[in-house]
């Protein structure tokens, strides 16, 4: 599903968020500092401050002033339990009304796997 109408601080919270999930940035592990990933990513900073500040709010990172920002304990369970929730709430009716309106069956979309 596309996500070109999407700000890009939620693609960028989406991107973190991904990676806190897959385990590449674990419990404890240091974020990139705002200037690295913007960098990285071909953002504005300002961009990517505004994405880590709903993680920070959200109690996903912890803040060491003057050190960096830090994935909170707990916190790729509590990100995949939200991502799964929003998953079959929002995304998966979607999709489901696209599979029904191809008329194609369950044997067609795992031919595909």
């Amino acid at each position: 599903m596309p996500d070109s109408s999407k700000p890009v601080y939620l693609k960028l919270r989406d991107h973190i968020a991904g990676a806190i999930i897959d385990g590449t940035y674990p419990d404890g592990a240091m974020l990139p500092s705002v200037r690295a990933f913007a960098a990285e990513q071909g953002a504005n900073p300002l961009t990517v401050a505004k994405a880590y500040q709903q993680f920070q709010l959200d109690g996903l990172v912890e803040v060491q002033r003057g050190v960096g920002m830090f994935v909170a304990r707990g916190a790729a369970d509590r990100l995949r339990r939200s991502e799964r929730e929003r998953f079959l709430d929002v995304e998966w009716p979607a999709i489901r009304a696209r599979i029904a309106r191809l008329g194609l069956a369950e044997a067609d979309l795992f031919a595909q796997g």
